[in-house]
């Protein structure tokens, strides 16, 4: 792991030009960025709009002082480390200020050292910078759902330490997508991150998988294998759906857990492991402990942290860019041309609860493109796909009342006249047995222009 100097975006708030000026040379010249207001109205304006990742202020300032500020920042960026700048005789406002949210406080006169000692605290604490952050799990997540933004800020804060975290959420929510996030964003991420489906497999098989065996350990075991846990040395073991690990595995997962070493199924040494846990789950732990289904103890060794992943239909604002995406995916694994959703299709993708999270919804879309032929995809192939794929009360959509199906097939038929009649009204008009005023009345119902379907020489 590297132990190099955190550098990182400050912001530097002080009603005092000159102090501003010395203290924004002393932290560019160790390599940090800088951006210096003076005033807590403009630092709020500057956290809102730039990647700010440690806020250093003044105590006492016209207007809102510094403990006004750091109310402000703690209430609405609770992750944000701040470091309070006092007078001497403000030093038991400051120390009442830390009791209040504040990282830290310096007095003046500022030392140098001192002061990029305590940014350097303050960074290292604060994990990835919001900057590299936002490019990582840009890079698997697509978002702008306040309430999987607050997922994702939790998540930086812990993904650069190796905390034991507890991934919590229903199905197809994207548990896994963010373990990963977290793992590349760590120390870890150049060596393995390694996943595993706790409820896919029998317990013998699992166990083997985990651990590892000795050869000749069971009948089929013809040579040795050294197991998940130790193939990730150095990474993140993630092990998903943590809840259906039989009992019996749980007791041993816990042992390795407390003890970092592993015994292989059949061998007689434990043998030293380097990895971080992190593990998910879609059901209730808590009440499967209750149940005697889950052990109490590994649950708090699993669980020091829980991120509980929003449903979908919490994000709506992410179905129409998600739905976007998976066409384009589709669009790319065809190699043919993007489709889109006609306005009311989208409409109904937005308004759907989503049983199935994200998962459900990918299917959907490969649904659509497989069996759209045109470019543009209508409600009426959604809720057909969504039919297929959980929605029961979709099959009863695909019967539409019958006068709207009366009218479709009248403006079907309509244009397959005017094609084959290179739009000339009257030969249309008299293969119909319409006269043509009759004929007229029923193109200006149906919006349709003859002269589109005149072939040009």
């Amino acid at each position: 792991m590297s132990t190099g100097m955190r550098t990182g975006h400050l912001l530097l708030v002080d009603d005092d030009p000159s102090l501003r000026r010395l203290l924004t040379l002393r932290l560019e010249g160790a390599g940090h960025t800088v951006s210096d207001v003076g005033s807590a109205a403009e630092a709020l304006d500057a956290v809102a709009t730039l990647p700010i990742e440690c806020v250093i202020s003044d105590l006492r300032m016209d207007g809102m002082d510094g403990m006004g500020l750091l109310e402000r920042l703690a209430a609405e960026h609770p992750d944000l480390p701040v470091i309070l700048i006092t007078a001497h005789g403000t030093i038991p406002e400051a120390v009442a200020a830390t009791r209040a949210g504040a990282l830290d406080f310096l007095a003046k006169p500022i030392d140098k050292t001192e002061l990029l000692d305590r940014v350097t605290q303050a960074l290292s604490q604060a994990g990835p910078s919001r900057g590299e952050w936002a490019q990582t799990w840009q890079a698997r997540i697509i978002t702008r759902a306040p309430c999987m933004i607050e997922r994702l800020d939790e998540a930086r804060l812990v993904a650069a330490t190796d905390t034991s975290v507890l991934i919590a959420g229903e199905s197809g929510t994207g548990k896994e997508v963010i373990a990963r996030v977290m793992h590349e964003a760590s120390a870890r991420r150049g060596a393995p991150f390694v996943a595993i489906n706790c409820g896919a497999m029998p317990e013998q098989l699992l166990e083997s998988e985990l651990f590892g065996h000795e050869k000749g350990a069971f009948t089929d075991a013809k040579q040795a294998q050294q197991g998940l846990l130790r193939g990730a040395a150095g990474g993140t073991v993630f092990l998903d759906e943590i809840g259906d690990m039989p009992l019996a595995l749980q007791v041993k997962l816990l042992r390795v857990l407390q003890e970092r070493e592993v015994r292989p199924v059949g061998g007689q040494q434990p043998i030293p492991i380097d990895v971080r846990v992190l593990s998910a789950t879609h059901r209730d732990l808590e009440q499967a402990i209750a149940d005697g289904r889950f052990r109490e103890d590994l649950y708090y060794r699993l669980a020091v942290v829980t991120l509980t992943l929003p449903r979908l239909a919490e994000r709506p604002e992410d179905i129409a860019p998600l739905a976007r995406h998976f066409l384009e995916r589709a669009s790319r694994a065809n190699n043919t041309a993007t489709k889109v959703y006609a306005p009311d299709a989208l409409e109904r993708l937005a308004a759907y609860d989503w049983p199935g999270n994200i998962r459900q919804l990918s299917n959907v879309v490969e649904h659509n493109v497989a069996l759209t032929r045109g470019a543009v995809i209508n409600r009426h192939a959604v809720d057909k796909a969504l039919a297929q794929h959980g929605d029961p009360e979709a099959a009863t959509r695909l019967i539409r009342p019958l006068a709207e199906a009366r009218d479709e097939f009248v403006r079907d038929y309509l244009v397959q006249l005017l094609r084959v009649t290179d739009g000339n009204v009257s030969r249309a008009a008299r293969l119909a047995q319409r006269n043509r005023t009759e004929f007229y009345k029923l193109l200006s119902r149906h919006a349709l222009d003859p002269a589109r379907y005149k072939r040009s020489d």
